[in-house]
């Protein structure tokens, strides 16, 4: 059975675009002009993931996610942000409130249709076994805190594994040192941003050939590219 996407744009070319595209990528598609009618299905509907403009009449894309991820009957249905803004505090707030992924408007539709089956998989990963497969030599175990590099156990830290956890979440996405801090250790404990730096380096000498996949992006921070690109 195909997934069930539910798409949330007022704008109604955009709409019939994205229907259009997903739909001849072999999904099947529900779509709405405006968020409540699209919570109310929800009620009866099982969904697998959810795009969500940003600027909706009535409650906002960001209002909507908020909602989403804080009920845990909705919690766990990926949502991607669909948006015509480009500043990054969007992009971050909208991460915050819990979305999985965030693609700014003009956008390609192959790329559209690449971004959501990235969600998917990492849905998957995440509901299944709990067991990432990056690829066959690099896996990431969430439920025995273990990296397996090459069939064998890699000797990382607690914090470094917590790290390679937060960047694999959201593939692509940066994380600045300031949020990372706050993912390790909240207000409990009092540590500088290049403390950061330091873990990082640590883990990718453990990581060997597949330290190239963490990235620093110079200037604001670090992301995990599953194919090393920069």
């Amino acid at each position: 059975m195909s997934k069930l996407l539910y798409i949330v744009e007022d704008e109604a070319d955009i709409l019939e675009l994205v229907l259009m595209k997903l739909e001849a990528a072999g999904f099947s598609t529900k779509g709405f002009e405006r968020a409540e009618p699209m919570l109310q299905s929800l009620k009866v509907s099982a969904v697998d993931l959810i795009i969500l403009d940003v600027m909706l009449p009535g409650m906002d894309g960001m209002e909507v996610c908020q909602k989403l991820k804080s009920d845990p009957a909705t919690e766990n249905i990926p949502v991607i942000m669909l948006t015509a803004r480009t500043d990054i505090e969007d992009k971050v707030k909208g991460l915050e409130y819990g979305a999985d992924d965030y693609i700014t408007k003009p956008f390609d539709a192959k790329e559209l249709v690449a971004r959501v089956k990235a969600v998917l998989r990492r849905s998957s990963w995440e509901s299944s076994k709990n067991v990432l497969s990056i690829t066959p030599d690099f896996v990431i175990d969430f439920n025995r805190y273990e990296v397996l590099i090459n069939g064998k156990r890699a000797d990382i830290t607690l914090t470094e594994f917590k790290i390679l956890q937060l960047l694999t979440k959201r593939p692509s996405w940066v994380y600045n040192r300031s949020q990372m801090l706050d993912y390790l250790w909240g207000t409990d404990k009092v540590v500088i941003e290049r403390t950061i730096d330091v873990h990082i380096r640590n883990l990718r000498e453990k990581l060997g050939e597949f330290a190239i996949m963490i990235q620093n992006i110079r200037g604001v921070g670090y992301r995990f590219s599953v194919g090393g690109e920069e």
